[in-house]
């Protein structure tokens, strides 16, 4: 496994160690933290930002996506032992819906700009310059493919306070303040109280492999369109562009 690591350069290293400092965790092996931080979109690319991908022995996929998909069952289960351990009181159906919030995209994606995620994440030059440091979804995965990569380093039991540190404050702030914000029935119920209208929305893309499909919405609202936003389900996007909408829209400020 460790050939299709690519080389990093001293000041990538030391750019490795700072996130790392900043997360609270300690790698053994920093350039299995740097693969958990290169996008698919790198694919094409020969030398980017003090990584050397040489002669890519796996054909030219090396990437994150292995990596995020462990991180992500341990994220479920960090998560469920949390709740199970914390909320005794509360049935396995609560328990479920509290948990889906907690790994969602939307949460993720906050966890990652807390840990500066996108100020290291390594980008194809496309999706570089198409805002990729931006995109929930893409910050979502990392965050996962980081916990995964963590879990390979350093085992379960170091993993574990980690992902504790970074979910429990949201487990709390979904208890007391509500599961989610349904942000397609909030822009529906804006859109009907202030123009009679409804939003509409629209898949304007999709791509990716089949079981990790990404698409592409815009929501139109009153003659003007918001998005397109990302998602791994057009659902998800679509409450993105939502978001996207209401939060420029609303009269009152999105707590």
């Amino acid at each position: 496994m460790e050939a299709l690591f690519p080389e990093i350069n001293a000041e990538r290293k030391n750019r490795l160690r700072f996130f790392c400092r900043n997360a609270g965790i300690k790698f053994k092996n920093i350039r299995l933290l740097n693969l958990a931080l290169m996008h698919r979109s790198v694919a094409n690319e020969t030398q980017i930002v003090g990584v050397s991908f040489g002669a890519r022995p796996d054909g030219g996929k090396i990437n994150n996506e292995r990596l995020e998909f462990l991180g992500d069952a341990i994220l479920g289960a960090v998560t469920a032992t949390l709740l199970y351990r914390c909320y005794g009181e509360k049935s396995e159906g609560e328990l479920a819906k509290i948990k889906s919030v907690v790994v969602s995209e939307d949460i993720l994606c906050g966890i990652a700009r807390e840990l500066q995620v996108d100020g290291v994440i390594i980008l194809g030059k496309g999706e570089e310059l198409s805002g990729g440091r931006t995109k929930n979804a893409l910050l979502a995965d990392a965050v996962e493919a980081v916990i995964g990569a963590f879990y390979l380093d350093s085992g379960y039991k170091a993993v574990f306070p980690f992902v504790e540190r970074c979910v429990m404050p949201e487990i709390k702030r979904v208890v007391e303040h509500g599961y989610h914000r349904d942000y397609k029935s909030l822009l529906q119920e804006f859109t009907q109280r202030e123009w009679k209208t409804y939003p509409v929305y629209r898949c304007t893309d999709s791509g990716g492999a089949e079981h990790k499909k990404t698409f592409w919405v815009e929501v139109a609202v009153h003659g003007k369109n918001y998005g397109p936003c990302i998602g791994h389900s057009k659902k998800s996007a679509e409450q993105e562009a939502a978001r996207k909408a209401y939060e420029a829209l609303a009269i009152e400020p999105h707590a």
